[in-house]
């Protein structure tokens, strides 16, 4: 069975974000050989299921991108409408890739 790991970056940009995604991602991806699914626009993507797979393609060159290249927002997930469906989106997301 596959493992995977989630990856969403919040609050704002910040230097170094693209930096600690492919960090993450080519550690994961070489030594653990798990697959990264990026959830797009921090909170907003977990809780609207809006992913996307990462691999050693989309993880190279990021580097120099200005901005992360899953997006972020400042969305406070407690106070988002839907709420209690995020861990179901993310337990709907793991059967999908199965």
């Amino acid at each position: 069975m596959s493992k995977y790991i989630g990856i969403l970056t919040a609050g704002g940009d910040s230097p170094g974000l693209n930096a600690a995604i492919r960090g993450v991602g080519k550690a994961v991806l070489g030594h653990y050989g798990m697959h990264i699914v990026g959830f797009r626009d921090g909170f907003r993507g977990l809780m609207e299921n809006r992913t996307a797979p990462l691999d050693s393609g989309q993880l190279s060159g990021i580097l120099t991108v200005v901005a992360p290249i899953l997006g972020t927002s400042r969305d406070k997930p407690h106070k988002m409408p839907g709420r209690r469906q995020a861990p179901e989106h993310a337990r709907c997301h793991r059967r999908q890739l199965s």
